[in-house]
């Protein structure tokens, strides 16, 4: 049975665990600004000498990641605890990939993550070993068929994607991110790797998680809550988030229930 936190608060089971993986975009952030209640539990969690990752399925390096929150106005000592999907691939590559040539699918400003390769990367898919995929291209954000053809006579190369989230709110807008590149040609018969959340490697790869008492808090069952399912953590859905209106609509008995997951805990809006 899922456990709504709304009237106590996180700090009613915050001593229960010894370190939080805290999804950012949706929970600490829209994507244009901070939500401040969110905010406050990083604090908090400071001052009680509690251990939390910020952890993202961003196809950004960390360092990306933490410039971004601190235009957006987030304390340094906040975001010192950054882990993106994108330097879990990045490390993957270098051990395996260095030299091979590939196509990046995404927009130009992902590729800061992959300067190392910027020499391996092929103008023509035709021409590439691999796929790299970080997202959508500016020019076809919102259509997925356009993937498809571009992807149909290159089934047979391997995909890495950087960024397992179908979906991200950014304020009030809908957008569509690399899984969802990723799932398409996944259903034509593809292979494709996977760095971020539900994977357990970028977890591992954060932080030294042994023997500790783990919550992971997220507003996406697919990663967030899958991810913590998959690693026997407790979870924290914030309703909130790309799944409100479902929740909404059907509860979050039922909505767990369709997306295969278990939820321990829900609450509107991350508070301390």
């Amino acid at each position: 049975m899922t456990k709504n936190l709304d009237f106590n608060g996180l700090q009613s089971i915050a001593n229960n665990y010894d370190l939080f993986y805290i999804d950012l975009w949706g929970v600490i952030h829209n994507g244009i600004n901070l939500h401040a209640e969110a905010i406050a539990v990083l604090k908090e969690l400071k001052k009680n000498d509690k251990m939390f990752v910020l952890l993202t399925n961003a196809p950004r390096p960390n360092e990306t990641v933490r410039n971004f929150l601190n235009k957006m106005g987030m304390d340094k000592d906040l975001r010192e605890h950054v882990f993106t999907s994108g330097e879990a691939a990045l490390n993957y590559l270098k051990k395996s990939f260095i030299s091979k040539k590939f196509y990046h699918i995404g927009p130009p400003r992902d590729f800061d993550l992959f300067n190392l390769f910027e020499k391996n990367k092929c103008r023509e898919i035709i021409d590439s070993e691999y796929l790299l995929c970080t997202g959508l291209f500016d020019d076809h954000d919102k259509d997925l068929i356009y993937y498809k053809s571009l992807l149909e006579k290159h089934i047979n190369k391997l995909m890495i994607c950087t960024n397992p989230d179908l979906i991200v709110d950014r304020g009030e807008v809908r957008e569509l991110c690399a899984g969802s590149v990723a799932m398409v040609f996944e259903k034509m018969g593809g292979e494709v790797v996977y760095f971020g959340k539900p994977h357990p490697e970028v977890y591992n790869q954060s932080i030294d998680n042994n023997d500790k008492k783990i919550l992971a808090i997220g507003d996406n069952l697919n990663t967030d809550i899958k991810g913590a399912n998959l690693l026997n953590y407790d979870s924290l859905l914030i309703s909130n988030g790309i799944h409100r209106d479902e929740i909404k609509k059907k509860g979050i008995q039922n909505v767990a229930k369709e997306y295969e997951a278990i939820v321990n805990y829900i609450q509107s809006d991350l508070k301390w």
